[in-house]
């Protein structure tokens, strides 16, 4: 060690004599060169570095936990609601209803379910904003949003998750007396209790309003809104007949969405079959 210290010394007197040489004679330096240099590149550098890793820590968290949530939702089947998360920001999840009993039957109505952004380390619920105007109890005829905090008044990422929230959406359409216990909109609750028939009438318009608007063109443009149109024999009947014969398993041969290559976008990736891991 002490070699190496000399060594650099020697250097650093070398130094100073050159540039020493090529001032002017009256030039005098005080101090080691080594004060000259300052020291905050290389800290800022590692703390921009460590920084960066644990954004990309914390995403690619973050990816797991929805990831974990979205496969939970998948085996619950709850029946009559498909949901994906957009492929633009995975906190917020494209989902439609299709409500198969009760005043409401035969509705078809979009919604957004967000999530927060601190996803799940946090105490507050996802929101459910439907898209379209609705009219019942538990749906805020303003903003479009179920009232979901009585039911999860404060969010645990231990005891809560993303396949109750839909439980409880498509429990609200089914049981609407029960959703009277959640009723922010006052009109739609009083009108329930004191003439079902004018209430009737009123969902009726709204089920019909949802049907109406099933083939709209998508409002924002994202791979994963989810779409339809109209049935076609020619190009439907096929998918439709391997849906029919297809067997259960057959459905989880293909993994959930990860990291695109050559980017940091989680759920960038589309599926992949087993056979395909690798690439």
């Amino acid at each position: 060690m002490k070699f190496i210290e000399d060594h650099y010394k020697m250097q650093e007197t070398e130094a100073l004599q050159v540039e020493d040489s090529a001032k002017p004679s009256g030039f005098v330096r005080q101090g080691s060169l080594r004060k000259v240099i300052p020291g905050e590149h290389n800290e800022n550098l590692f703390l921009n570095q460590r920084g960066e890793l644990n954004k990309l820590y914390t995403s690619i968290h973050l990816e797991y936990m929805i990831l974990a949530e979205y496969k939970t939702v998948m085996t619950e089947e709850i029946p009559g609601i498909y949901v994906i998360p957009s492929r633009q920001n995975f906190l917020e999840w494209f989902g439609v209803i299709f409500v198969k009993r009760g005043l409401y039957e035969d509705g078809i109505f979009r919604f957004n379910l967000i999530l927060d952004p601190e996803f799940p380390n946090t105490i507050k619920h996802p929101i459910v904003r439907f898209q379209s105007r609705m009219f019942h109890p538990a749906i805020d005829p303003e903003s479009n949003e179920l009232n979901v905090s009585k039911a999860f008044p404060k969010w645990d990422k231990v005891e809560n998750h993303v396949w109750q929230v839909l439980k409880f959406v498509l429990w609200s359409f089914e049981n609407l007396e029960g959703s009277l216990s959640y009723t922010v909109n006052e009109e739609a609750a009083h009108l329930f209790k004191s003439n079902k028939e004018e209430f009737k009438d009123s969902v009726k318009r709204i089920v019909a309003e949802g049907v109406d608007h099933l083939y709209d063109e998508p409002p924002m443009d994202d791979k994963h809104y989810i779409t339809f149109e109209p049935y076609d024999s020619n190009v439907h009947e096929t998918a439709r007949a391997q849906l029919l014969t297809q067997k259960h398993d057959d459905f989880f041969k293909f993994q959930n969405s990860w990291v695109l290559p050559g980017t940091l976008t989680p759920l960038g990736r589309p599926p992949t079959p087993d056979s395909d891991q690798d690439s």
